[in-house]
């Protein structure tokens, strides 16, 4: 193949590549998608969370406001959207439902080896661009520390974990849709 017929090939050949391309990006897709995984419609642009009730029996005063703040922080990151107070496109509610201490490793001569703070959250989400998309879920999760920790030395640390476990599995539901 001469230089002249060589160069003219990839001339033809970047053309084609470049059509391509164009074709590929200009096609409309229904779906943002994240590098998280979530799956959020082009029609959704904010989301909003009401403060979360605690109506569990016991833990730290500031329990609501850190579940709430860890729900808007996971879905500003992951899902890019917009904060607004009230009436999002995505509305986020509920409640604690659930703060617990048990005994979970029992050892021979004491009463536990392991104890486990579980924490219970029962979210409503709403897609108010699609009917469809709605729903009511309890999520459920625990973190183990040793019996012979005081509580109060660890409570947040175990507060944080959970919560980010729980915030998981929140933006899983919500917008991943495994």
């Amino acid at each position: 193949m001469s230089y002249k017929a060589g160069l003219a090939f990839m001339k033809k050949l970047g053309s084609i590549i470049l059509m391509f391309c164009v074709l590929v990006c200009s096609q409309s897709s229904c779906k943002v998608y994240s590098f998280t995984g979530a799956n959020i419609p082009t029609d959704i642009h904010n989301f909003s969370v009401e403060l979360l009730q605690n109506r569990a029996n016991n833990g730290p005063a500031s329990l609501a406001m850190v579940m709430t703040d860890k729900i808007k922080a996971k879905f500003q990151a992951e899902a890019n959207l917009k904060q607004v107070s009230n009436d999002g496109d995505l509305q986020l509610k509920g409640a604690i439902t659930g703060y617990t201490f048990t005994s979970d490793a029992p050892v021979a001569g004491t009463t536990s080896g392991l104890n486990k703070l579980t924490i219970t959250l029962q979210i409503d989400f709403v897609n108010t661009k699609n009917d469809k998309d709605k729903w009511s879920e309890t999520f459920t999760r625990y973190a183990q520390y040793s019996s012979s920790t005081n509580i109060t030395t660890v409570e947040d640390q175990l507060v944080n974990e959970i919560g980010n476990q729980l915030m998981d599995d929140i933006f899983q539901k919500a917008l991943v849709k495994w």
